[in-house]
């Protein structure tokens, strides 16, 4: 197998390896076929070119595909975070209490940055916590936010 391999493997065979890597990225969506894909056509139009042995394709293949996610996930993956919306609140963000809140009560805060798109929230405490406190969320019920003073 190997000796066939060595012998009847031709720079077209990577071409077309290339191009079913590609073609199963179509189906997974991940951008990670797409590079190795990529890699396989490089070494097939390298081969083309300068007529390798296999030992070396296979090197230049795998160094060309880790090169690719690299690349991928060091600077082409975005990353951004949207700090606009509904997805940029964490359970530290932190806000004043506007009506105070009775211990299980409900009372209104509004938050620093925005929570699931909005400042002013309905929120209760375990606690009673007065008006002008500063607080932070501890845990978010449905349309309710849990809160606790710093």
């Amino acid at each position: 197998m190997l000796e066939y391999l060595t012998t009847d493997l031709l720079w077209w065979h990577w071409v077309v390896f290339g191009l079913i890597l590609i073609t199963t990225e179509i189906f997974l969506g991940t951008f990670l076929m797409l590079g190795l894909g990529v890699a396989a056509m490089i070494v097939g139009i390298m081969d083309l070119l300068f007529f390798f042995a296999l030992n070396t394709e296979l090197f230049l293949w795998i160094v060309l595909s880790l090169l690719s996610i690299i690349i991928w996930f060091k600077y082409l993956k975005d990353v951004n975070i949207d700090h606009t919306g509904q997805s940029n609140y964490s359970l530290d963000t932190q806000g004043i209490v506007v009506e105070p809140i009775e211990a299980y009560g409900r009372g209104k805060v509004k938050f620093d940055t925005p929570v699931l798109g909005n400042t002013i929230w309905h929120a209760t405490s375990k606690e009673d916590i007065p008006a002008g406190s500063r607080i932070k969320i501890v845990e978010i019920k449905g349309q309710l936010i849990v809160v606790e003073a710093l």
